[in-house]
């Protein structure tokens, strides 16, 4: 997808849709005050540094998780595209299982910590939404809270300014 020039969302877009989910109590209303806090800071702060980077930027699936990916007898298929935006590609394996970055050659490393950072911040966001379906959502959602403040904590990351 690195040689593709399409028309797309930037994946800031994304991050913002978030931002904006989080700001509004009446789509979240269960979020605790400082769970919304720490969200808002975190969106906020890793979008900023992230796009301070200057990383190349190409199109991104926007969501390669596992259940993006079909197995076929041509070798992996992506698949739900309407996730597509354009951004470093860091932010892409961010959704995808750590040993998939160390293999990837000429990924900054720190840039895809701080992209797994956001992204785990952006679906914790959407699982407090009122209107979300995910079976166990909130349970989740809760261990992410935790699953964010730990790699904050561990990487030295503050998101409150």
């Amino acid at each position: 997808m690195r040689k593709l020039d399409v028309p797309t969302p930037h994946f800031t877009d994304r991050v913002g849709q978030a931002q904006q989910l989080v700001a509004s109590r009446d789509r979240t209303p269960a979020l605790a005050d400082a769970d919304r806090e720490l969200l808002g800071n975190t969106l906020r702060n890793l979008r900023r540094v992230i796009g301070r980077r200057g990383a190349a930027e190409q199109l991104l699936h926007g969501e390669p998780h596992p259940g993006s990916v079909l197995a076929t007898k041509n070798g992996l298929l992506f698949i739900d595209f309407e996730t597509c935006c354009r951004g470093p590609v860091e932010f892409d394996l961010a959704h995808a299982p750590e040993e998939v970055g160390e293999h990837h050659p000429g990924v900054d490393q720190g840039l895809l910590r701080e992209c797994r950072i956001l992204v785990l911040a952006m679906i914790t966001a959407w699982r407090w939404d009122r209107d979300d379906q995910l079976p166990n959502g909130r349970r989740l959602s809760t261990e992410w809270l935790s699953q964010i403040r730990a790699a904050l904590d561990r990487y030295g990351l503050d998101t409150r300014s």
